[in-house]
């Protein structure tokens, strides 16, 4: 059977697009781990940084937000109070009962070209085709390790996404790697448990967010500085609000502000926890690590150049994430490689997140150098799936298949055919 749509993911952008895609009448399938990231990969007591109105899935009608499954729940969902993670995946795997066609949770092993479309092989092995593919396969391809701490064995090293579950460094020395909100809430429990731990940072000093202005406030101050799903104020409105305006930047600029705006910074509710129980060394970055008994011992550097070594039982690197392109490892080398890529690796995408290879989609944080710092969060997840739909459908009609039933050229809101790009 030939598919119109496989999605790739199942996490808060792959299932937005589903729920777009089935809507509009596409013949679809949704594989992975539903809310996989949040279920697998962050330590329970973690908040979601997002204001909880700024961190909903999408659905063509509104009708499942996270304010509607919080309010089914007796949960607290308002301004000003962060949800914690464990809800939040709750959250996605209600919005997927309710708004998605049913999801296969197996992964999908391998992606790769074929004569009328793609070719996926599941991690069972079983085979599927389909005219398009949308890749919503979030953050964890794309994990990155400074160069000093690679190749050094899990037992000593690990990244800060690699755990669902801190207790095991109960009463041992850690070391965390970072300056953002995953080092410094990963930090903060695990203070909070007993371990020793302290915040190596390469910023001369950490930076926190500010408490939010109020929801309710006069005019004027909503007029200077207006509240948006990545903050108050008229740059975060802009990236949160108007990404396919942002894709018209400059490519030079893109890249820049993808790469700085937005930068490291812990959020306000965290910032005491930290500073009360946590040894803070800004200012340092690891030049050199190896293994000695009992854990590893660290060569530092900081600002000035100066010097020094000190040894932990554990490193964990809370230091985010580059979407390259190389790092989509399911996809086939020859597919992978046919990719046109930025100056930073990741690749180009054209107005519907479609890739330079013809009916090959692309949604989260590889997506950011073209669509701007909202492709790294939740909230950005609603242009995205109406957007890379309408992509979809446009693709469909340009390149009709044998065995499938082309969209119509007058339903929806489609535009007008893409080009078919070598």
């Amino acid at each position: 059977m030939m598919y119109d749509l496989l999605v790739v993911g199942a996490g808060p952008y792959g299932l937005s697009i589903a729920s777009h895609a089935a809507a509009a009448g596409l013949n679809l399938r949704v594989f992975g781990r539903t809310m996989a990231s949040w279920r697998d990969h962050m330590p329970s007591g973690m908040f979601l940084k997002s204001e909880p109105w700024a961190s909903n899935l999408s659905d063509p009608a509104g009708r499942w937000r996270l304010e509607a499954y919080c309010a089914e729940r007796g949960l607290t969902a308002r301004h000003a109070h962060p949800i914690p993670v464990e809800d939040f995946a709750s959250y996605g795997l209600w919005f997927a009962r309710n708004a998605v066609p049913e999801v296969d949770e197996r992964m999908i092993a391998r992606v790769s070209s074929g004569p009328e479309g793609f070719s996926a092989v599941a991690e069972d092995g079983e085979v599927l085709h389909a005219r398009t593919v949308a890749l919503a396969v979030g953050v964890m391809p794309f994990i990155e390790v400074p160069a000093a701490l690679r190749g050094l064995h899990p037992t000593l090293v690990t990244h800060s996404s690699h755990h669902s579950d801190l207790g095991s460094f109960q009463g041992k020395d850690v070391t965390v790697i970072g300056g953002g909100q995953a080092a410094l809430e990963t930090a903060a429990l695990l203070a909070e448990q007993g371990t020793r731990v302290r915040v190596l940072a390469r910023a001369e000093r950490l930076r926190w967010n500010d408490v939010p202005p109020p929801w309710e406030r006069p005019w004027w101050q909503s007029l200077r500085s207006p509240h948006s799903g990545l903050g108050p104020g008229w740059r975060n409105w802009f990236y949160s609000e108007r990404p396919g305006l942002f894709r018209r930047l400059p490519e030079a600029t893109r890249t820049r502000i993808a790469a700085t705006a937005l930068g490291p910074a812990g959020a306000w509710w965290v910032r005491e926890r930290v500073e009360r129980a946590v040894d803070l060394l800004p200012g340092h970055e690891v030049t050199a690590a190896a293994a000695v008994p009992g854990g590893l011992r660290l060569e530092l550097a900081d600002v000035s150049g100066a010097r020094r070594t000190m040894e932990t039982e554990h490193v964990i690197a809370a230091t985010g994430f580059k979407a390259h392109r190389d790092r989509l490892g399911l996809l086939s080398a020859d597919l992978r490689g046919s990719l046109t890529a930025l100056p930073d690796g990741s690749p180009v995408l054209d107005r519907g997140f479609e890739s330079s290879y013809p009916g090959l989609f692309m949604a989260g944080l590889v997506t950011a150098s073209g669509f701007g710092p909202a492709m790294r969060f939740v909230h950005g997840a609603t242009f995205t799936a109406s957007t890379l739909v309408q992509g979809v459908r446009r693709r469909l009609r340009s390149a009709p298949v044998r065995g499938t039933v082309p969209v119509p050229a007058g339903s929806g809101r489609g535009g007008t055919p893409a080009p078919v790009r070598g």
